[in-house]
C-alpha cells in the first residue's frame, strides 16, 4: 500500500480510528440512574444469547475508560467512534437527561480530546430504552420523535466539543435482526411486517440530523452508518439475479436511496411483498433525505445470493462461499467486495454520495495469549492489509473516502455470540478485564504511524 514514491498511499488527513459500541464494553448496567435497554432484556431471557452471556459487565469500560483511553493513545489513531447509551442520557428514553449519565460522556470526550483524538460518537448502537420498546419501540412513530429529543439533549451537552456525530448504526441490522427475524434484541419476528420499524428509524435520524445541527457547532459533521454488501447472484440465471437485486434492495437501497436521494426506491411494495406502506406520510421522505456531511459504511462481507425455494419468505437464500477463507464467525473474506461496494455507489448516487468513512471493518479470529502472554493473530493483520488495499483501490477509482475505523478496539460482548467471538485488536481477559495488545494494534500502531500526518 506504497506508491511509486514509498510514500504511503493514503493521503494527507486520512483519518484513522477505531470504534466500540456501549452495550458491547461498558457494562455497569444499574449505574449512576442508567435505565433498562432492550439488550438488557433480551439477553437475560434464556436461550436469547451464547452460554447466558450478558452485557452486565462486559470489558468494564463504564470505570476502565482511562486505560482504554491510553490505549487509543498508544495506538496513534486520530479518531474514536464509540457509542452513546441512550438509556443512560434517558433512562426511560424521555424526560430530562440523567446528568450522571451525561457526565460519563463529558468525561471520555475531554479526555479523547486532551490526548488528540477525535471523539465520534454514534448516537444508537441498537440499544433503545426499554420503556420505549413496551409502548411500541421503533414500530411507534413516536420513538422517531423521542430519539430526536435525545439527540439534541445529548447534542446540547457535548456538541460544543464533538466534531463529528453519527445517528444511527446499521439500522438495516437492527430491524431485520431485531423486528422482522426476532434474532436480536427485542426478539420480534414480523418478516416484512417489520417495515415500520425501518421506516421510524430512518425518520428518526431525519429528525435527530436537525437536533444536532441545531445544538453543535456550524462546523460539525452529521452522517449515518449503514451496514451495505454487493448483493451478487450465485449463477446468470434470471432468478437468481432477480433475487440478488431484491436483497440489493432490502438491505442497501431501502436504507441509503432515502438519505442521499430523499425517496424509497422504486417498486417498495412490491420489493416487501405488498405489505402495508402507511407508515409513510407526506413529508417524511424530505425529513430522511435532510443533508448530510459523510456516509458512514460498515463492511464485512457480500453476500452470494440464489432464488429461495419453497417456503424461503424473501423468496431468496444466502449461498456460502466455500472458495475463499472464513472467519471465525463463518464469514467469507472477499477484500474486493469493499471496493466493489464503493465504486458501485459512485455510480449508482453520483454527486449526491458525500464522503464516505469506513465505520467498521474486521474480523473475529481464535485469539488466546501464548505461553508468554502475547497474543499473536497474523489472520486478522492479513485481513485488515487486504482491506485497505481493496479501499485504496476504491479510491484510486474516484471514490472520495476521508477516514478507515477498525472494528473493534476491544473484544467486546459480541451480541447473541456472548464473549465467544473476538474482534479487538486488543485481548480482554474478561475474568481479570487484563487488556492486552495483540500483535494486530502494534501492527495498525506502525501502519498510522507511517501514514498520518
Amino acid at each position: 500500500m506504497t506508491s511509486s514514491d514509498g510514500r504511503p498511499g493514503f493521503p494527507d488527513g486520512f483519518l484513522w480510528g477505531v470504534a466500540t459500541a456501549a452495550y458491547q464494553v461498558e457494562g455497569a448496567v444499574e449505574e449512576d440512574g442508567r435505565g433498562r435497554s432492550v439488550w438488557d432484556t433480551f439477553a437475560h431471557t434464556e436461550g436469547r444469547v451464547r452460554d447466558g452471556d450478558t452485557g452486565d459487565v462486559a470489558c468494564d469500560h463504564y470505570h476502565r475508560w482511562p486505560e482504554d483511553v491510553r490505549l487509543l493513545s498508544e495506538l496513534g489513531v486520530g479518531a474514536y467512534r464509540f457509542s452513546i447509551a441512550w438509556p443512560r442520557v434517558q433512562p426511560t428514553g424521555s424526560g430530562a437527561p440523567n446528568p450522571a449519565g451525561l457526565a460519563f460522556y463529558d468525561r471520555l470526550v475531554d479526555a479523547l480530546l486532551a490526548a488528540g483524538i477525535t471523539p465520534c460518537p454514534t448516537l444508537f448502537h441498537w440499544d433503545l430504552p426499554q420503556a420505549l420498546e413496551d409502548t411500541g419501540g421503533w414500530l411507534a412513530r413516536d420513538t422517531a420523535q423521542r430519539f430526536a429529543e435525545y439527540a439534541g439533549h445529548t447534542a446540547t451537552a457535548l456538541g460544543d466539543r464533538v466534531p463529528m456525530w453519527i445517528t444511527l448504526n446499521e439500522p438495516f441490522v437492527h430491524a431485520t435482526m431485531g423486528y422482522a427475524l426476532g434474532l436480536h434484541a427485542p426478539g420480534r419476528a414480523l418478516l416484512a411486517g417489520a417495515f415500520p420499524a425501518t421506516h421510524h428509524l430512518l425518520l428518526g435520524h431525519g429528525m435527530a440530523v436537525g437536533a444536532l445541527r441545531a445544538a453543535s457547532r456550524p462546523d460539525t459533521l452529521v452522517g449515518i452508518t449503514n451496514n451495505l454488501a454487493p448483493a451478487i447472484p450465485a449463477t446468470e440465471s434470471a432468478a437468481d439475479v432477480t433475487a440478488a437485486r431484491r436483497l440489493d434492495g432490502l438491505h442497501n437501497r431501502t436504507y441509503t436511496d432515502p438519505v442521499l436521494l430523499g425517496r424509497y426506491p422504486t417498486g417498495l411494495d412490491e420489493l416487501y411483498g405488498g405489505v402495508d406502506l402507511s407508515a409513510i406520510r407526506d413529508g417524511d421522505e424530505a425529513v430522511i433525505g435532510a443533508r448530510l456531511d459523510f456516509l458512514g459504511v460498515n463492511y464485512y462481507f457480500p453476500n452470494t445470493i440464489r432464488a429461495g425455494g419453497e417456503g424461503s419468505p424473501l423468496g431468496l437464500e444466502l449461498v456460502p462461499r466455500t472458495d475463499v477463507p472464513q472467519t471465525a464467525f463463518g464469514w467469507p473474506v472477499v477484500p474486493d467486495g469493499l471496493t466493489d461496494l464503493l465504486v458501485g455507489l459512485r455510480d449508482r448516487y453520483g454527486p449526491a454520495l458525500p464522503p464516505v468513512y469506513i465505520t467498521e471493518n474486521g474480523a473475529a479470529y481464535a485469539d488466546a495469549p501464548d505461553t508468554d502472554g502475547r497474543v499473536s493473530d497474523p489472520d486478522r493483520i492479513d485481513f485488515l492489509d487486504r482491506h485497505l488495499t481493496a479501499l485504496r483501490a476504491a479510491m484510486d477509482a474516484g471514490v472520495d473516502v476521508r477516514g478507515y475505523f477498525v472494528w473493534s478496539l476491544l473484544d467486546n460482548f459480541e451480541w447473541t455470540e456472548g464473549y465467544s467471538k473476538r474482534f479487538g485488536l486488543v485481548y480482554v481477559d474478561y475474568p481479570t478485564q487484563r487488556r492486552i495488545p495483540k500483535a494486530s494494534y502494534n501492527w495498525y500502531r506502525r501502519l498510522v504511524s507511517r501514514t498520518a500526518r
